[in-house]
């Protein structure tokens, strides 16, 4: 089933995601930003985390979670092991929501409108995982750069 699929390479990007941020050199580099490159490693692990513990987590598992986006951008200087944590934590997340859902789950309607019209929970849940690339990329590439 696609539930099986998106387990496997969520916890295969999360993984890889935990490794990046372990391989910067110096923790502060995390939070580095230079010119029009606003977003640091730091902030991107913040929303990363964020989206997954409120869309899969809060949303479809109803963990309590309560996300605050503007946090996510604005923080800084949060500690690896508190980034690695919150991965771990999304990781956990995305899992046991994933271990619930049924095809009939994925089939129906996503039960809130992310983009101003209805998708299903499958579509999202895709959507969710090429967005995680995107930000796993851009991470890659500024730890690269810093020469970490």
């Amino acid at each position: 089933m696609l539930t099986d699929t998106l387990s496997e390479l969520y916890a295969r990007d999360l993984s890889k995601l935990k490794e990046e941020i372990g391989l910067y050199a110096n923790e502060t580099d995390l939070w580095m930003t230079s010119g029009e490159i606003t977003n640091s490693a730091g902030n991107l692990t913040l929303h990363l985390v964020g989206n997954l513990r409120h869309f899969f987590g809060a949303v479809l598992g109803e963990t309590g979670y309560v996300r605050d986006r503007d946090k996510e951008f604005s923080d800084s200087g949060v500690s690896r092991a508190e980034l690695i944590a919150g991965i771990d934590q999304a990781a956990s997340d995305v899992r046991s929501t994933l271990e619930k859902l049924t095809a009939d789950d994925l089939a129906s309607t996503y039960p809130i409108e992310v983009f101003g019209h209805p998708m299903t929970t499958e579509f999202f849940l895709i959507h969710l995982a090429t967005h995680l690339n995107y930000h796993l990329g851009q991470i890659n590439y500024h730890r690269r750069l810093l020469g970490s």
